[in-house]
């Protein structure tokens, strides 16, 4: 089917920014105003010395981020309905622009603030005048101890270009310079490969297809690996020079401290996970079992087992299952999502010129907004499902917090997201006899789980150990890499699969590594949303309200401790466990499943 023209669509399935403002022209005046917010945070350099100052500085600061974020809003959505549109791109580019200014101008402040003695700054602190940035102030005096000069924090600045330079040369090599064979399909015939369409062949029903592919990439890589082993040595050792200039522990420790997570929340991941490795087993042998192979390689890790259901499903009928799946979240919470959709806070269709995939954006003067591609399938439900749970949360915390406060770190982003897909999944379980759609839905679960829980686990191990090697001056050398790989994904996999010799140059194509220590965060997140959406459906309203109140804390504590207020301790192994558990629960129905079908 052919896209429209956005102008041809119903106005009634498109986002509705009028909220934010009432046309371009409104969002040019506000953003000719912003050169002046800009400059009143400069008058603020060299007089941040009292408590009635920093405060009048932060309100300041936050009145144009505030700004600046409205204006960003409006800008991308406007980008994004349309890309082609140049008024969209001409928005977007002086919106980014002003964000690097802002940047620019709040270089002096917290060097300045924490050139103050520690006495002078737990006096600020403690000033009533200072109540409503109380954490925000808090938080800065306990980055002091790793804050350097004035001078030094400018010249560190100044290296981030260096300090980037072994990730942006991994990423032009991967999506620029290289370059691979075709792959012969089963019938013999020769299939383009790239960089961009090597998980889908990945994904593709002919084995043989698979396999070609598959060996055609990672001997690219093979020719390639001193380069990228270079620029991962690099990225580790620029981060451990910036991590020991700052007088971190560890460039582990300097990356979690941002937010304050303990190491150990990182390193309890690993160890739980690898304590259930025969949970994973056991979906590797489910794997094999389902794709009938004698063998099975990592040409069939993304293999589809199931065939795709051919349910379709309206967006009415889309929207009355997400009702139905949050309703547990209690009657107010599905109230406000029914005014998403009536008030129009989403993006329905595609059209000509839209950004691909799906988002929530907003903040606190708008209302949160979703991008769809809705298509009719039940993975289109999930998203909107998923997406929905990111704008309620935004929804929440900007109701109940302060501007200040009115965002949530990517520590806990995915967790609200991940727990209105799991409720749907156990609704759609619930409902569904069909053997064959039953398996679906299972499927659907077990590959989630598997690559975010698992396979995010493992990468988080190996940036783990890479780190820990540098500091003890070993070298980050091709064969370091490749045989520390390659024995994670044995150790990970387990003895149904065959671990190809392809497979120890799999690390070189992951682009978080050139950006450490992000990766775990997928598996902590899916995790604590799994053992929620537990605690949800089993304990009823007490899990009910704690979760409700977590989604309503914004960055008004640190996110360990937020999850925590939820019924989620990370210090421990509880809630990786109980996400294992689910995991392994919904193996044991998919095996039982498959012998309802004589397999």
């Amino acid at each position: 089917m052919e896209l429209k023209e956005r102008s041809e669509l119903d106005k009634n399935f498109m986002w509705d920014l009028t909220g934010i403002y009432a046309d371009d022209e409104a969002w040019e005046k506000e953003m000719s105003e912003i050169d002046e917010d800009l400059q009143a945070i400069t008058a603020f350099e060299g007089k941040l010395s009292d408590a009635k100052t920093i405060r009048k500085f932060y309100d300041t600061q936050t009145l144009c981020e505030r700004k600046l974020n409205k204006l960003s809003e409006y800008a991308m959505l406007r980008h994004d309905e349309d890309v082609r549109n140049p008024k969209g791109q001409s928005m977007y580019a002086k919106i980014f622009a002003a964000w690097a200014g802002i940047g620019a101008k709040l270089a002096f402040a917290e060097p300045e603030i924490l050139a103050l003695p520690e006495e002078k700054l737990k006096e600020i602190a403690a000033d009533p005048v200072m109540a409503e940035f109380a954490f925000k102030f808090n938080d800065l005096i306990r980055s002091k101890a790793h804050c350097l000069s004035k001078q030094e924090e400018k010249l560190l600045a100044s290296m981030s270009e260096v300090f980037g330079a072994p990730k942006n040369i991994a990423n032009q090599l991967m999506d620029a310079d290289l370059t691979f064979d075709s792959a012969k399909d089963g019938e013999g015939n020769n299939v383009e490969l790239s960089g961009a369409n090597f998980v889908p062949l990945q994904m593709s029903k002919d084995r043989v297809l698979r396999e070609n592919a598959f060996k055609s990439y990672y001997k690219t890589y093979k020719e390639h690996i001193n380069t990228f082993a270079a620029s991962l040595s690099g990225a580790v050792k620029a981060m451990g020079v910036e991590a020991k200039t700052r007088q971190y522990e560890s460039s582990r420790h300097m990356s979690l401290g941002v937010t304050n997570i303990p190491v150990s929340v990182y390193d309890n991941l690993i160890e739980t996970v690898r304590k259930h490795m025969d949970v994973m087993y056991r979906y590797v042998a489910l794997r094999k079992r389902m794709l009938g192979v004698d063998e099975l390689h990592f040409w069939d890790v993304y293999a589809p087992l199931v065939d795709e259901i051919d349910a379709k499903y309206t967006y009415e009928e889309a929207c009355d299952m997400l009702y139905s799946a949050v309703a547990p979240l209690g009657s107010d919470y599905v109230d406000v999502v029914k005014r998403a959709v009536k008030e129009r806070w989403i993006d329905v269709y595609p059209n000509k010129g839209k950004r691909g995939g799906a988002y929530s954006a907003g903040g606190y003067d708008t209302s949160p907004y979703i991008l769809l591609n809705f298509s009719g399938t039940l993975d289109s439900v999930s998203t909107l499902v998923h997406e929905m749970g990111h704008s309620m949360h935004t929804y929440h915390t900007c109701k109940h917090q302060p501007p200040q406060y009115s965002d949530y770190t990517m520590f806990v982003a995915e967790v609200a997201s991940t727990v209105n897909e799991n409720l749907l999944t156990a609704q759609l379980l619930e409902k569904e006899t069909d053997p064959k759609k039953r398996l679906y839905i299972l499927n659907q679960y077990m590959e989630g789980f598997k690559g975010t829980v698992y396979r995010q686990t493992m990468f988080a191990e190996f940036e783990r150990e890479v780190h820990l090697a540098s500091e003890r001056g070993e070298a980050v050398n091709p064969d370091f890499c490749n045989s520390l790989y390659k024995k994670l994904v044995s150790d990970y996999f387990g003895p149904d699969m065959v671990v190809d010799e392809e497979i120890q140059y799999e690390w070189a194509r992951i682009p978080h590594f050139y950006r450490p220590f992000y990766v775990y965060v997928y598996a902590t997140g899916y995790s604590t949303a799994v053992a929620l959406s537990e605690k949800i459906l089993t304990e009823g309203e007490s899990a009910v309200k704690k979760y409700r109140e977590f989604l309503s804390m914004g960055s008004s504590a640190y996110p360990i401790d937020e999850l925590k207020h939820a019924g989620v301790d990370l210090n421990t192994p509880a809630p990786i466990e109980a996400a294992l558990k689910k995991f392994e629960s919904i193996i044991e129905d998919a095996e039982k499943t498959l012998e309802q079908l004589g397999k």
